[in-house]
């Protein structure tokens, strides 16, 4: 990804990875927009960095993403680059009766919004050089991790997601990325103090260096062993698979 000059919206920028992803774009040269559901902390973000903008945006509200999305078009006719980073993680109880309204809002917040959110945006992506579209899953979208049994499988369903984006897309300028962490001191899961958790500011220094990188998986080292439990070969199998199923569907 070329880290200097683009026009960047990062969703989940008030705190957190997304707010750690915001900074260190903005000091590398690039036009930052960070978007959240809280004002207080956009105004944070963006009093503690002259020159960064932020949009208020619901993602999981279609109206509120249609509106962000015509308010950049029109505003930052140069955003070249989406970073798909809000979600939210809570326990749950897969094993009992699940609570039904925090696991629509799991999977409303974690999978539909950045799918409406990306398709807001696309076509005016597809038309402008260096585009990349990102999205943070995580290492439980591979290992899960059986106390947030839905959060884990949204991050697996957006893995899927951007396996099948990235083959759509491979003859467009867009390139399709996954961020994909390990544990982070974020609020997350009040992980700010956690010891076992990976330090924010060494997080995003290997995501930035992953980044300057041909990968279209950002993987910091510590998150590597986790995601290796995908087994070898996960890429070239999917391709081909898809590959192959576009030559049927050709044919008939």
């Amino acid at each position: 990804m070329k880290l200097t000059g683009n026009t960047i919206f990062i969703t989940g920028g008030g705190s957190g990875i997304g707010r750690g992803l915001a900074e260190a774009l903005h000091r590398l040269g690039n036009k930052v927009i960070v978007a959240g559901r809280r004002r207080s902390h956009l105004d944070a973000v963006i009093a503690a960095n002259p020159g960064m903008e932020a949009v208020v945006l619901d993602i999981a509200d279609p109206a509120s993403i249609a509106q962000a999305a015509a308010k950049l078009i029109a505003e930052h006719p140069d955003l070249n680059v989406l970073i798909n980073n809000a979600g939210v993680m809570q326990a749950d109880a897969a094993a009992g009766r699940m609570d039904d309204g925090q696991m629509v809002a799991t999977i409303t917040t974690n999978l539909m919004g950045p799918i409406r959110m990306t398709a807001a945006l696309i076509e005016h992506l597809k038309g402008k050089n260096d585009a990349v579209v990102a999205y943070t899953s995580s290492v439980l979208g591979f290992t899960p991790m059986a106390a947030t049994a839905v959060y884990s499988a949204t991050k697996a369903a957006i893995h899927s997601y951007v396996l099948s984006q990235r083959f759509l897309l491979r003859d467009t300028p867009v390139r399709v990325l996954e961020i994909a962490p390990p544990w982070v001191r974020t609020e997350l899961m009040n992980s700010q103090e956690a010891e076992q958790a990976m330090p924010l500011g060494q997080f995003i220094e290997e995501t930035i260096a992953a980044l300057r990188t041909d990968a279209d998986e950002i993987l910091v080292e510590a998150a590597k062993p986790l995601r290796a439990n995908a087994g070898p070969g996960e890429h070239g199998l999917v391709n081909g698979f898809n590959e192959q199923m576009t030559a049927i569907f050709a044919g008939s």
